[in-house]
């Protein structure tokens, strides 16, 4: 597992469920077009390393993000990709029907917590954006059953760079309702990177006690104040398996100047492979991953364990 030895640490799982946002929330702020022969390539890459869930791609309108306007090509060129689950962001309806026409059949949706991220993201209410869920979901389901799942993501679960701390109680509010409408999984992101352990173990037992378990919550946490794997950590000690996470660090939020990176996915596996926790992950054909993207794009990877490796193998 790992290199320099595994030791153990009481109320840690025996497993963590690592969901790899590399290739669409990694990519996304790119200014510079990334070929989309780069993105399969790199998605193939992320499933080769062990990864067997990689959100590909967003079917979010070309204007907002023209990064991700050719999802569909993306989608298309990785049908034969076996052993991996490749869901999608779908923003509203519009972009669930582009969705369902490629094929797709695992996707996931998104709310603000606050209003004000809200209205700057989607130029609507925390309710409005929750009535406009409702319907992709319902439509999800009218066109698919059962054999199309939807996650959820809830932003700002922390902090707001305009309103300030996120009330846990608004977090709880908005995260409960999106899994009252049939998300198996809920995601909660602090988007700003403003988290600490102690305000995510209230947030993760707010939701307990209003019924719903840590095993149905994931967390993505942003490294802005270098808190993102002491968060996890506590995330984890409180009954959560499933950690959203960037191979390489990349990425951030078009909307929100100050999210920096997300957690970089090296980092989380060599802190997972320390205290003997199964990834299923390769270590070092992610980091092999990583650095041949960082050369695509022109920069260094902002992983520590991936520039610890690289300086370490020449």
């Amino acid at each position: 597992m790992s290199r320099y030895g595994v030791h153990f640490a009481a109320g840690l799982p025996q497993s963590v469920q690592i969901y790899e946002v590399g290739a669409r929330d990694g990519l996304q702020n790119e200014q510079r077009p990334v070929p989309t022969a780069v993105k399969t390539e790199f998605i193939t890459r992320l499933a080769g390393a062990g990864l067997t869930t990689v959100e590909a791609t967003s079917f979010v309108h070309p204007k907002w993000v023209p990064q991700l306007a050719d999802a569909g090509e993306v989608v298309d060129a990785l049908r034969g990709l076996s052993g991996v689950r490749l869901p999608v962001l779908v923003p509203n309806e519009a972009g669930l029907r582009r969705a369902l026409d490629h094929g797709v059949t695992d996707i996931a949706v998104f709310v603000s917590a606050t209003e004000a991220f809200s209205r700057r993201n989607l130029n609507r209410t925390v309710a409005e954006s929750l009535a406009m869920t409702e319907q992709v979901i319902t439509g999800a389901r009218e066109a698919g059953g059962d054999r199309i799942s939807v996650r959820g993501y809830v932003s700002m679960c922390f902090g707001d760079p305009w309103e300030g701390e996120t009330s846990i109680d608004a977090v709880v509010g908005v995260g409960s309702r999106l899994l009252e409408m049939g998300c198996y999984e809920l995601s909660l992101g602090d988007t700003i990177g403003v988290g600490t352990p102690g305000h995510v173990r209230r947030l993760i037992a707010a939701f307990g006690e209003a019924g719903h378990p840590a095993s149905r919550l994931a967390v993505h946490f942003h490294d802005t104040y270098g808190q993102a794997l002491a968060n996890t950590l506590a995330a984890l000690q409180s009954g959560v398996r499933t950690v959203d996470a960037s191979a390489g660090g990349l990425g951030g939020c078009p909307y929100a100047k100050s999210a920096t990176g997300n957690l970089a996915t090296e980092d989380l596996v060599w802190q997972l492979h320390g205290l003997g926790i199964d990834t299923g992950v390769d270590l070092d054909a992610l980091v092999r991953t990583s650095l041949w993207m960082a050369d695509h794009l022109g920069r260094p990877s902002p992983s520590r364990v991936v520039r610890a490796l690289a300086a370490e193998n020449g």
